[in-house]
């Protein structure tokens, strides 16, 4: 049954709800369990609903079948960085490993990145939009305060209107996307899920400051979770934190302008109506934010390897967030991972967030790099500040 480890199968029956968190889950044998459940959307002007979906037995596996990522046309070098702020590019490339990155103009966006990428990962997959049953937009930078899924939905196509929301857990919120998905699969019946992982933070960058703005760049990339039997199953195991005193070192928190430009002066003195606010640019401790990441991503890798019954010698390829080559290279030294099978393209696209681990997939599966039935150790880490990671089966 669930519990606090997250899924755990042992052979019986369950007819209750399950409940899960964040250490992981494991399912070695085949358990049979009948889990009834339906779902209804509203748009704003009406349309007949398609017919509710019947009960079903709900496949205990899921497996990763399509990838796909889109970055922005404009790339930025470190040496044009240096024109505008005092840096250069053997200080930027040393220091982080980055050498470009690309940035959203003109009249590019970043749902329409979140569009090309799903896409494209449908196309992999084989999947038509029609059959997609739920959009997960990992993403800490939405063009709409209310979120951007639905958005996507509508621009793939999708005519049976399936659910599509926002999930928001800044670098770490693909690899968290991912184990949600499993969860709508296995718990809920799903068949395909699309998780996407997009960011744009570039609009919340202080371009004077060089601490930070030498770092982010935008895209975006997505996978297609399908259903499978469970001897099929390609994710093994999971672990995830968070600690919000972590919170001051890498944070973009609201700010308020100090006039309201509708009503002037009046009624100020009572703080009512508020103001006008936005968020502020991201602003980070980097010495605190390295420290906390190379000690805290070996451990919950070690933990979901735990759960997933593997050991360090079973992973194929290391996979984490794209945010420094050194924090890359340190988490590799203390998994004894071999260089050659670390994935990384930092230094063509800078750290994009929540688009960097589905980004970087894609391209190690289309450059042949990653082949069906290897074995991913992945981790995503950053603001909040959160961590997690899991251990996936590509194909």
């Amino acid at each position: 049954m669930a519990n606090a480890s997250g899924f755990f199968t042992p052979t019986m029956r369950i007819s209750s709800s399950i409940n899960l968190n964040r250490s992981g889950f494991r399912c070695p044998d085949v358990i049979s369990k009948r889990i009834r459940c339906s779902s209804t959307s509203q748009g704003v002007e009406s349309f007949s609903p398609p017919e509710s979906r019947s009960p079903r037995l709900v496949s205990k596996g899921c497996k990763l079948v399509g990838c796909g990522s889109a970055v922005p046309h404009l790339q930025i070098s470190n040496d044009d960085l240096a024109k505008i702020v005092d840096t250069n590019d053997e200080w930027i490339s040393a220091r982080t490993g980055i050498r470009n990155r690309r940035i959203l103009t003109g009249n590019e966006s970043m749902t329409g990145l979140a569009v090309e990428a799903a896409q494209k990962a449908l196309e992999m997959a084989q999947v038509k939009p029609d059959d997609v049953d739920l959009i997960l937009l990992c993403t800490s930078t939405p063009e709409d305060l209310f979120g951007g899924a639905p958005q996507i939905q509508k621009a793939l196509g999708c005519k049976g209107n399936p659910l599509a929301f926002d999930i928001t857990a800044a670098c770490s919120g693909f690899v968290l996307g991912l184990v949600s998905a499993s969860c709508y699969i296995r718990g809920g019946g799903f068949k395909n899920v699309l998780v996407i992982g997009a960011d744009s933070l570039s609009r919340y960058v202080d371009w004077t400051d060089r601490g930070t703005c030498i770092l982010f760049g935008d895209g975006a990339g997505a996978v297609l979770v399908q259903a499978c039997d469970s001897e099929e199953d390609g994710l093994f195991g999971f672990d995830f934190h968070s600690d919000g005193d972590g919170n001051r070192h890498l944070n973009a928190g609201i700010k308020e302008s100090t006039t309201n430009d509708a009503l002037g002066t009046n009624g100020s003195a009572l703080g009512f109506p508020p103001n006008h606010s936005s968020f502020s640019c991201i602003k980070m401790n980097g010495t605190e934010v390295f420290r906390f990441a190379v000690s805290v991503v070996p451990q919950t890798i070690e933990a979901s390897l735990a759960k997933a019954g593997l050991n360090r010698s079973d992973i194929d390829w290391l996979l984490l967030h794209q945010a420094n080559q050194r924090i890359i290279d340190g988490v590799a030294t203390r998994l004894e991972v071999p260089k050659d099978r670390v994935i990384s393209n930092l230094a063509k696209y800078g750290n994009t967030s929540a688009a960097s681990i589905p980004l970087a997939l894609d391209e190690a599966v289309r450059s042949g790099k990653v082949k069906q039935g290897q074995t991913i150790a992945t981790a995503g880490f950053g603001a909040g500040l959160t961590w997690g990671s899991a251990i996936l089966r590509w194909g």
